[in-house]
């Protein structure tokens, strides 16, 4: 059980971060209430071991907990999903946002979002994993290498294979063309 010292360390370090473990959970099940408990069980682990936490970042080390929360979650509940890495695509162009918040310009906005949330969700679960953590939690690579276990050239690739994907999902009319990897138990593509 976890001392009172090290419970108020851990509300300190890690509670504040609730919002970024449920976002990644959420993008990586699909599923607010399979995220709701991918993250509780994360807490569970993360209070049991967090008397080996070291005073490091505790939003990476926290997010860390979570990302292997949920492929276990996976692994358990649902085919897990493996895709391959392909790193000749180029970076990601920002959109700029429309400048006016009148009605038609909010429509057009909630639109745009619905459709980037769909195009987000469509993506295989390695290129969505970096993408939440880059885009939507603003995580250097470095940390995002350390919660998804890989190196940072690789974080880059997925990345700007994400990017290239999403650009495709978003064009009018174009659907991305992903296909399903399956890894064989040596670790190879097919």
């Amino acid at each position: 059980m976890i001392e009172s010292d090290d419970l108020r360390r851990f509300e300190l370090l890690v509670l504040p971060h609730l919002d970024a473990a449920f976002n990644l959970a959420r993008w990586l099940t699909r599923n607010d209430h399979d995220a709701q408990d991918v993250v509780q069980d994360a807490l569970m682990r993360a209070m049991r071991y967090f008397k080996g936490f070291r005073g490091e970042q505790a939003r990476p080390w926290w997010l860390q907990i979570v990302r292997h929360t949920c492929y276990a979650w996976l692994k358990e509940n649902r085919p897990a999903e493996v895709a391959s890495v392909d790193d000749t695509e180029e970076a990601w162009r920002e959109v700029a946002a429309p400048t006016a918040d009148e009605p038609h310009t909010l429509a057009v906005r909630n639109a745009d979002r619905v459709q980037i949330n769909r195009a987000i969700a469509a993506l295989p679960i390695v290129y969505r994993e970096v993408l939440v953590l880059r885009e939507l939690e603003d995580l250097p690579y470095k940390d995002i290498a350390r919660i998804a276990d890989i190196p940072i050239g690789t974080v880059m690739s997925r990345l700007a294979r994400a990017r290239s994907l999403m650009r495709q999902a978003l064009q009018p009319g174009a659907r991305p063309v992903l296909r399903t990897v399956i890894a064989s138990k040596q670790g190879e593509m097919k």
